[in-house]
């Protein structure tokens, strides 16, 4: 089992930066594919970007420019560095992590950390 704590969040002015940092325990070896996601009230939860071996990152279109996702093993700790924050960003960013499976996947998510940004 894999368990994600993520940390970093905040109350920020438009323009502002931040990194959010979501470090993983447990069976951390079986993860190859890790994400950060985002949930605004009323909104569906979306995918803000992904990161696959260390290799391949994927990005939504609202955060391309401004956010890096990266990925530091030796730490197990995943990060999203975001700048010049928008209050479209505000949200509640999740981390997840998925495990392959002969047939199938396992996810797991973190708690969710609020990123508010202020106009």
């Amino acid at each position: 089992q894999v368990q994600l704590v993520e940390s970093g969040g905040g109350l920020v002015q438009a323009g502002a930066s931040l990194r959010l940092s979501c470090v993983a325990s447990g069976d951390t070896t079986c993860i190859s594919t890790m994400g950060w996601y985002r949930q605004a009230p009323g909104k569906e939860r979306e995918r803000v970007a992904i990161i696959i071996f260390d290799i391949t990152t994927n990005y939504a279109d609202s955060v391309k420019g401004r956010f890096t996702i990266s990925r530091d093993d030796a730490k197990n700790t995943l990060y999203l560095q975001m700048n010049s924050l928008k209050p479209e960003d505000t949200a509640v960013y999740s981390c997840n992590a998925l495990c392959p499976r002969p047939t199938d996947y396992a996810a797991y998510w973190g708690q969710g950390t609020q990123v508010t940004v202020s106009s």
